[in-house]
């Protein structure tokens, strides 16, 4: 089974205010990620809080009552991306085979990126896979989870990057034609803009 893990723990600073509830089309930010993922080929869906953890997952909830995804609470998420994706790995099941780290404020992602992603995994031998465009490296990023406890093990002064630095051969990059897999909402102007055409 694969999980996609979104990361909305952020406090959103240089937002000023908290981004994964602006709007988005007739959703939020959150809400269009959200919905991404779950029209994807991911089994399961699991949304990491943090800050504005009630409000995020308020919204969240009233978008979709039947509830098709799963919370996890990251209370160290001050100290960066990596303690959620942490928190996310923790809360997912033993048999969860690998996990997609979406982040929360892509909202320009596509489902077939995720989709590409996941069949590149299911027909390669490889651990971790990333998307690139035009050989830039961007997100979502799938991990399978033969390396939870090194995940869990990492310093959040580290990051990901230090598992990809430690087993470089069992790395796939997967060329998609979308250059949304290297945006993400981090100032008012980000939000402004649209997304980026294919």
């Amino acid at each position: 089974m694969i999980w996609a893990v979104v990361l909305a723990a952020g406090e959103s600073r240089r937002m000023g205010t908290q981004k994964l509830l602006l709007p988005f089309g007739d959703t939020t930010v959150a809400g269009a990620v959200v919905k991404a993922v779950e029209a994807s080929r991911a089994s399961r869906t699991l949304v990491v809080l943090g800050a504005d953890r009630e409000a995020v997952r308020s919204e969240l909830e009233s978008e979709a009552p039947s509830k098709s995804f799963d919370f996890a609470v990251n209370p160290d998420y001050r100290l960066g991306m990596l303690t959620s994706i942490q928190a996310g790995i923790r809360a997912m099941p033993p048999e969860a085979k690998a996990a997609v780290i979406v982040l929360g404020d892509q909202p320009f992602l596509a489902s077939r990126v995720i989709d590409m992603i996941v069949e590149a995994y299911g027909k390669s031998a490889k651990g971790i896979v990333i998307p690139a465009f035009k050989g830039r490296r961007g997100h979502p990023v799938l991990i399978d989870l033969k390396y939870r406890a090194e995940v869990l093990a990492l310093d959040p002064c580290d990051g990901l990057r230090a598992l990809m630095l430690a087993h470089p051969e069992d790395i796939l990059e997967v060329e998609v034609d979308d250059p949304n897999i290297l945006r993400d909402l981090d100032t008012p102007e980000d939000y402004r803009n649209g997304p980026k055409p294919s």
